[in-house]
């Protein structure tokens, strides 16, 4: 609710004691002196208004940089410059985000920050009864996920890298560093790309 200068005005007005010395009438002196103060209240009154704003994550502007601060963001898995819009969307998600340790859990986190994966697990152990052409999977195994997606980058070897550089490397670090932030801590996943 806006409350305008005329409103404060009317309200000090109210307040005043009865009597002649006191008018009220419009173009009088003291009406012009409580004017001044009502104008200073509506400005006072607005600008409390708009800090209830933002005090609201998904409605701030002036204080959208101290919210991210608080919230740890940038978040350094975005590799994109944001609009305003995006920040807060960010900001809103790292506040409410509930979490969870779910192969469907980062499929959707991908998917929300723009990555198409797939996951599967290495939920089988090699035992006496498996084929001997089988792979063998130990018991750490069964910690380990296979992340699979698209392939964003290629690096080969260049004259003017060590002898002791790969020859090749590729990834997609985006989608490494989501996985890798939001995976449960006992967890390892490889990376394949398409």
């Amino acid at each position: 609710m806006v409350v305008t200068a005329t409103d404060y005005l009317r309200s000090l007005q109210a307040l005043l004691p009865q009597g002649l010395a006191w008018t009220r009438e419009d173009d009088a002196n003291l009406t012009l002196l409580l004017l001044a103060f009502a104008d200073e209240f509506a400005r006072v009154d607005a600008r409390a208004m708009a800090l209830v704003d933002e005090a609201d994550p998904r409605t701030t502007f002036e204080l959208l940089a101290d919210w991210e601060r608080v919230a740890g963001l940038p978040d350094s898995c975005v590799v994109v410059e944001q609009n305003i819009a995006q920040r807060r969307a960010a900001l809103v998600a790292r506040l409410t985000t509930v979490g969870g340790q779910t192969a469907a859990y980062l499929v959707a986190l991908a998917a929300a920050n723009g990555y198409t994966i797939t996951i599967s697990e290495y939920d089988f152990l090699f035992d006496v009864t498996d084929l001997v052409d089988a792979l063998v999977y130990g018991y750490p195994w069964q910690f380990a996920f296979k992340v699979q997606s698209a392939l964003l980058g290629v690096f080969e070897l260049s004259v003017s890298d060590g002898v002791s550089d790969a020859l090749a490397t590729w990834s997609n670090t985006g989608i490494e560093c989501i996985i890798n932030r939001y995976k449960p801590a006992h967890t390892l996943a490889v990376f394949t790309y398409i």
